[in-house]
């Protein structure tokens, strides 16, 4: 019999993406599937989740919700098992997910997700619906502070006959805590143990992500090295204490990438397809890069100087203030830029100003495009990725799939995918990309430095453009590894 898991997250491709949290929900029906999982993703019914629905089923109704009327829908996206928390009251407004039109917090956002983990443990803990006293989900995996209440109330919220159902959380990034007053306690249903140091009381507020952490049978994280790293005050965002005391049932997982969507070989996106044994063909994607973003064009294939390229929120988690300090001695090393993401208005504003002062050498689009930064892994050749934390990094993977060489800050799953181009990497053949300790201007001046001396090597950073595009980062060993973590779990409650 295959193993059934419930997947509560708030957003999934192909239906909802605000970033990387989507692109891996998305990814886990189909990695687990070889494995003999299957995954049903639960989703808060936001206007785009109903109207990519087509034919759906009504398979519950709850009159009260945490205090709204809601339904559940059943249905299949691009042959994924989903269901969906249709709550007009929480979900069907105008803006994002988590934000008004003009980038406000809704203020209910604790009701909109305690809501989504309250369905969870009501679908998972078979108040909805039963065969015999086994429970229709043997699993629930719960994503970030969104989903976490999901574990919370099957810790805290029993059923009457008992079924023990356990719960994973995963962190996508500790950062983002989901905290709120103490006024919305009552309102959550849960029993008044809940409100203490050890459960989901956290500064004379709530955290949902802590409720999670706190109840979870077991805790993930979407790197080794993140996993670590969030034991320590410098990224443990108030939360170490926490993760330290849960230590025995901390793992990290490394996200893997969908070869099917992010492929050089296959890519409708890009000017001409190619390999690892083809990279002659992959200066065609420059050149039109180089059209794309205004820059100086140059007639043979190294000609110009090499293209780093940025595809991330601008914000300063991503080092985008060190970033903005560095232009100018990228652009003096003989570079160019160009940068395609959306943030804070004063970045935003210094890379647009930066533009203006290197006509044709930088190049910005605000905002974000799936297909642009397809096409900019494709004609790239080198990405900048200088984050202060990065819990796993999605878009250093789709550079080594391309060819688009990471340059990346040593940290979280950056660290963990990245091969340094040391000297003993080099002699050795195995270097993939750059790696640069801190995140201030000389670490990262030094780095840009690094990668333009090698990117004149031809040799050299050929060779490691063809051990990025070599190495699997694809689902396969992270599926398993997420299977045989299933199956202990599950193990250990029967």
């Amino acid at each position: 019999m295959p193993l059934k898991v419930l997947s509560v997250a708030s957003e999934a491709v192909p239906i909802v993406k605000t970033g990387g949290l989507a692109d891996v929900v998305g990814a886990l029906p189909q990695a687990l599937m070889p494995h003999g999982v299957e995954v049903t993703t639960l989703m808060p019914g936001y206007p785009a989740v109903l109207a990519s629905l087509g034919r759906s089923k009504t398979v519950h109704v709850w009159d009260s919700l945490l205090g709204t009327p809601a339904r559940l829908l059943s249905a299949k996206v691009d042959g994924h098992a989903l269901l969906v928390l249709d709550a007009p009251g929480l979900y069907v407004r105008e803006g994002k997910p988590y934000s008004d039109s003009a980038g406000h917090d809704w203020s209910d956002n604790w009701q909109r997700f305690a809501a989504l983990g309250r369905a969870a443990a009501d679908i998972a803990g078979g108040a909805i619906q039963r065969r015999g006293k086994t429970a229709v989900f043997d699993l629930v995996h719960a994503h970030d502070w969104q989903g976490a209440m999901a574990c919370a109330y099957l810790r805290w919220a029993p059923f009457i006959d008992g079924q023990r159902i356990p719960s994973i959380v995963t962190i996508h990034n500790i950062a983002f805590q989901g905290w709120f007053g103490a006024e919305v306690f009552p309102r959550l249903g849960l029993p008044e143990t809940a409100w203490s140091i050890d459960g989901i009381e956290y500064h004379g507020g709530i955290s949902l992500l802590k409720a999670g952490l706190v109840t979870a049978d077991a805790i993930t994280t979407v790197s080794p090295t993140y996993a670590r790293e969030i034991e320590s005050p410098e990224f443990g965002m108030g939360l170490e204490g926490v993760v330290r005391a849960r230590r025995g049932d901390v793992s990290g997982i490394l996200n893997g990438i969908d070869a099917a969507v992010w492929g050089p070989e296959h890519d409708p996106n890009l000017k001409h397809a190619f390999s690892a044994r083809s990279l002659a063909k992959r200066v065609e994607n420059k050149r039109a890069l180089e059209i794309e973003f205004g820059l100086d064009a140059g007639e043979g294939a190294r000609a110009g100087g090499p293209i780093f390229i940025v595809v991330s929120r601008l914000t300063w988690q991503k080092g985008m203030d060190v970033l903005v300090e560095v232009i100018d001695h990228l652009v003096g090393m003989g570079a160019r830029l160009a940068v395609l993401g959306s943030g804070d208005a004063g970045y935003e504003m210094a890379l647009q100003q930066a533009a203006e002062r290197h006509p044709g050498r930088v190049g910005i689009r605000i905002g974000y495009n799936e297909a642009l930064s397809h096409r900019m892994q494709g004609g790239g050749d080198a990405i900048l990725l200088p984050s202060r934390f990065e819990p796993c990094g999605l878009t250093q993977l789709y550079g080594l799939a391309y060819g688009c060489v990471p340059v990346v800050a040593r940290t979280g799953g950056l660290a963990d995918t990245v091969i340094d181009a040391n000297p003993a990497a080099l002699a050795a053949g195995v270097a993939t990309g750059i790696q640069h300790d801190g995140v201030n201007y000389y670490a990262l001046a030094a780095a840009v430095t690094r990668a333009s001396e090698l990117y004149n090597d031809e040799e050299q950073w050929g060779r490691m453009q063809r051990n990025g595009m070599k190495a699997d980062f694809s689902w396969a060993s992270s599926g398993s590894a997420y299977a045989d973590l299933y199956r202990r779990l599950v193990a250990s409650v029967a």
